[in-house]
């Protein structure tokens, strides 16, 4: 994971983001490209007769605004001992992300389902970068002080296409972590089983520990939140939504209720 991608906006999760996206630069010796995206739709107004216009004090407030904070920021990262770069777009913000994640190995974006209740509320895309994104989303807590990247990594595995694509996008993590935990849940593996996933890190010189865990009348995303508590995971690796986006928010679903609820950071691939 040399190059990491890190969403800029002023908002509560910001911080959480920065202090994650620099300890996996620092971990992995690799590159931290900032991205800030002006959401110049936001701020254009239509006329009756079916024109556009931008409202100009509004979006001039907004420079404003994105200009002291990238100032500060450049100002901090200048005193890290990190290589970074900064990125400056206007347009659509999950847009943009995608487009420039094309080469980026994660991309860092707050964890949270929850729509904005005031200007400071991180805002909720990380499911849906996660979802058409090729590379993975390591989507973080806005209340996170540290990433644990060497810590106890816990791999969500069920033998779908989306946890096969979250374990490979994981390796270079999975390298370095303290142990390995492979976690099946009773009555939701199919396909590969979890042996399979533990041959494939062996052959990248990871060792890995198989568990089953029992579900107990438990939904597999509270199954899986015990088995995080029980093992300390640090983080969580897991395929992102292997039912479809709909489905998950009409009905609920793993991804959806991790998201919104997990303690710890979520390594997001589909």
């Amino acid at each position: 994971m040399k190059s990491v991608l890190l969403h800029i906006n002023d908002d509560n999760g910001q911080e959480s983001r920065l202090q994650a996206a620099l300890d996996l630069v620092r971990a992995q010796k690799g590159h931290l490209t900032c991205l800030q995206v002006t959401p110049v739709q936001q701020y254009v107004a239509m006329d009756p007769f079916g024109g556009s216009f931008v409202l100009p004090a509004n979006l001039q407030e907004l420079r404003a605004e994105e200009a002291r904070e990238r100032s500060a920021l450049e100002e901090r990262l200048a005193k890290e001992d990190v290589t970074w770069d900064w990125q400056h777009y206007n347009g659509d913000l999950v847009q943009t992300l995608l487009s420039v994640s094309r080469l980026a190995d994660v991309t860092v974006l707050t964890r949270t389902m929850a729509a904005p209740k005031d200007v400071g509320a991180p805002l909720p895309i990380a499911a849906d970068v996660a979802v058409h994104a090729h590379g993975a989303v390591l989507a973080v807590p806005s209340d996170l002080k540290s990433f644990d990247c060497c810590g106890r990594a816990v791999v969500a595995w069920n033998g779908s296409y989306e946890a096969a694509h979250a374990l490979r996008s994981a390796v270079a993590l999975l390298a370095k972590a303290q142990e390995v935990n492979i976690v099946t849940i009773d009555e939701d593996a199919s396909g590969f089983p979890a042996t399979d996933a533990s041959e494939y890190l062996s052959r990248h010189g990871i060792a890995s520990d198989l568990h089953e865990w029992p579900r107990k009348g438990r939904a597999v995303e509270e199954t899986l939140m015990h088995a995080i508590d029980e093992l300390r995971g640090s983080y969580l690796v897991m395929g992102a939504y292997g039912h479809s986006r709909l489905r998950e928010t009409l009905f609920g679903g793993v991804t959806k209720h991790l998201m919104a609820e997990c303690r710890v950071p979520l390594l997001l691939a589909h």
